[in-house]
């Protein structure tokens, strides 16, 4: 099999301060890996396409530390080609969207219906293990390698917990479907799962990178009667537009365009960034019992400032949302049904394709805000 492998972090800035090359430091080594087996409850998986997400780019970068060597990506689409023992709803030849987050059906989590929180995946997530047993690639030289939040999907195969895919149709195409293990389910649920967002409410979105255009699409989706869309590159403002905002702009037109849709405040507002300034920001920018939803990951070592009194005194709420608090097996199905039904136009997600000798070079396009989803092809 081939996999891109990541065996030491590279940080965002070099020596001078400048913006690293990934295309010259090259952090992500695409290797020839013996391939292995599933184990009982596992399934092997041939990946069609990859995408490339700020997820991955924060564990190059090391602001997502992860156990290294890791063999690296979260987002895909593929075919079942073999099944391990106890595996008996999914069969070889099956069209399946993996998922970063391989439930186990038993923790406090799983039991009270929120498996994007399951402790158990959050604990072999963070090992590199797989939900079944430990890591299970290795370099040439018998080093283990740590699997990517289970997946591992920048290759042409992987081994997989059963809990880690959604069987979806055969007819839906796999440019648009390797885009909802990620992007589309956590963007969407955000909106619907965390935030509730009904008819007639105002909802601003910032950072409009996938998750955050998908929020946009949710939004009007919701029958959000505003949906406002800021990010500073105005290259992404007529994807906004097209995904159904009423209004885009760059940050320092938020208060404006605030202002003109929903007086005192948004109902809703979407922080898809990572960046804890603008979780500040967005709490006063709702209005009276309105909510935050933060989406983005900011760095480990950020931390949150802002004024008490707008809890209990406003009534405003800051909600985490975690893969959008989605049940995937529910919500991956029902939003492609979205897309099938012309009301989900995923595809201005999809920037452009690549092969994954590319990896790198994409980190760059990305870090520099020149893609939204580049899908990759080993």
């Amino acid at each position: 099999m081939k996999a891109a492998v990541l065996y030491s972090t590279v940080p965002a800035a070099d020596s001078a301060g400048g913006k690293q090359s990934y295309a010259e430091s090259r952090p992500l080594l695409v290797q020839e890996l013996e391939q292995p087996e599933p184990r009982a409850g596992e399934l092997g998986v041939s990946i069609t396409y990859s995408s490339l997400c700020h997820s991955d780019l924060s564990v190059v970068d090391g602001s997502r530390v992860r156990p290294l060597p890791m063999a690296l990506g979260h987002e895909a689409v593929g075919r079942v080609v073999s099944v391990g023992d106890s595996v008996a709803d999914v069969s070889v030849g099956d069209h399946v969207v993996l998922v970063f987050v391989p439930s186990c059906g038993m923790c406090r989590a799983c039991l009270a219906g929120r498996p994007a929180l399951c402790h158990r995946a959050a604990e072999v997530n963070g090992s590199g293990d797989l939900l079944h047993g430990p890591a299970l690639l290795r370099t040439p030289t018998g080093e283990r390698i740590n699997h990517h939040l289970g997946v591992s999907a920048f290759a042409d195969y992987a081994v997989v917990a059963r809990e880690s895919v959604v069987v979806i149709d055969d007819d839906v195409p796999d440019t648009v479907a390797a885009m909802f293990g990620c992007a589309v389910l956590t963007g969407m649920g955000a909106v619907f799962n965390t935030a509730g967002v009904g008819p007639g409410q105002s909802v601003t979105v910032f950072g409009l990178g996938a998750v955050g255009l998908s929020a946009v699409m949710a939004a009007r989706l919701a029958g959000a009667s505003s949906v406002i869309a800021i990010d500073p590159n105005r290259g992404k403002h007529h994807l906004a537009r097209d995904a159904g905002a009423t209004a885009v702009g760059r940050p320092e037109d938020a208060g404006r365009l605030i202002g003109e849709a929903a007086g005192d405040g948004v109902d809703v507002a979407i922080e898809a960034v990572g960046s804890a300034g603008v979780i500040a920001s967005c709490l006063e920018q709702v209005t009276r019992g309105g909510a935050v939803v933060s989406v983005g990951l900011p760095r480990p070592s950020a931390e949150l400032s802002v004024p008490a009194l707008q809890f209990a005194g406003a009534g405003k709420r800051l909600l985490g949302s975690y893969m959008g608090d989605a049940v995937p097996a529910r919500d991956i199905p029902k939003y492609l049904a979205y897309w099938q039904e012309g009301r989900l136009p995923v595809e201005l997600l999809h920037t452009d394709t690549r092969p994954l000798a590319g990896i790198n070079e994409g980190l760059d396009a990305l870090a520099a805000g020149q893609v939204v989803r580049r899908l990759f092809q080993a």
